[in-house]
């Protein structure tokens, strides 16, 4: 299987619109919450702010922020990932 064949693959695994989990970590102490909303903001512009959830690690020291969206192309996903990706609060983004 080329590379070309695997990326052909990955498009065709979501049937879009629909609802899809994005999460993004970073540590407790900084802005990452915000960094997260205004992020998706610019992304999906009928976010509901009770589509967005927080957890804090067990030590305290990292915090998940976690919003379902209503994803309508795999390149909105990607486009919210390289932004996430690249912001420097952002430690992981799955």
């Amino acid at each position: 299987m080329t590379s070309q064949d695997h990326q052909a693959d990955e498009e065709t695994l979501l049937e879009f619109p629909c609802t899809f989990p994005i999460k993004a970590m970073g540590a407790a102490d900084s802005e990452i919450e915000a960094v997260v909303w205004e992020i998706l903001e610019r992304h999906v512009p009928d976010l509901d702010p009770n589509a967005v959830t927080t957890r804090a690690s067990s030590g305290g020291k990292w915090l998940a922020v976690t919003a379902r969206i209503r994803a309508e192309s795999k390149a909105q996903l990607d486009a919210i990932y390289r932004e996430l990706s690249a912001h420097r609060l952002v430690v992981y983004a799955l």
